[in-house]
């Protein structure tokens, strides 16, 4: 079988991401796209690699609930200054706590994958996406969800695309010609 070119095999798998957003469901597309980029920026869908973002991307998000649940219980005993003080340190221990993960869980040491799936969390609750919108637990839900297509996207666009042409560029420094 004569394989695609990248372009064509990427595009068609981005268009399968529309009705991905439409009600009544309203989860984040963007949101596969976030992990499949991450997938390619760590080196492309390997099994290894796979199974390192699988395994950090939902972490990430659920480090984020956890941390958005805390901003909701801080807000119902405290305000002004103390609010935010209370928001910080909530923001440091779990932040803090989810990147210490990795220290003691080698299968969770690609940080990145982390954080990719903590900003996507906080973008699909804050951005009113799910199937209720500015719910914590369906955020989380559409979140990871979404973020684990990306993977596989990616995927699917290295087997059935043809290889693509690299042209190499080698760095010249600052002022180098083009």
């Amino acid at each position: 079988m004569k394989k695609l070119p990248a372009e064509v095999v990427a595009s068609l798998l981005a268009v399968t991401t529309i009705p991905i957003a439409m009600l009544p469901l309203h989860l984040p597309p963007w949101a596969i796209f976030i992990s499949w980029a991450a997938t390619f920026a760590m080196g492309g869908p390997s099994l290894v690699n796979l199974k390192r973002i699988w395994a950090t991307l939902p972490v990430g998000a659920f480090f984020a609930f956890l941390i958005v649940l805390g901003f909701k219980q801080a807000a119902t005993q405290f305000s002004g200054n103390a609010l935010v003080m209370a928001e910080m340190v909530i923001l440091f221990v779990g932040n803090g706590s989810m990147m210490a993960l990795a220290r003691f869980f080698p299968g969770l040491n690609f940080i990145p994958g982390m954080f990719f799936g903590f900003a996507t969390y906080f973008a699909t609750l804050f951005g009113g996406f799910g199937p209720v919108a500015q719910d914590p637990l369906a955020a989380l839900g559409a979140a990871v969800a979404m973020n684990a297509l990306g993977p596989v996207y990616a995927w699917v666009k290295e087997r059935y695309s043809a290889p693509e042409v690299s042209h190499q560029r080698h760095w010249k420094g600052w002022k180098a010609e083009v």
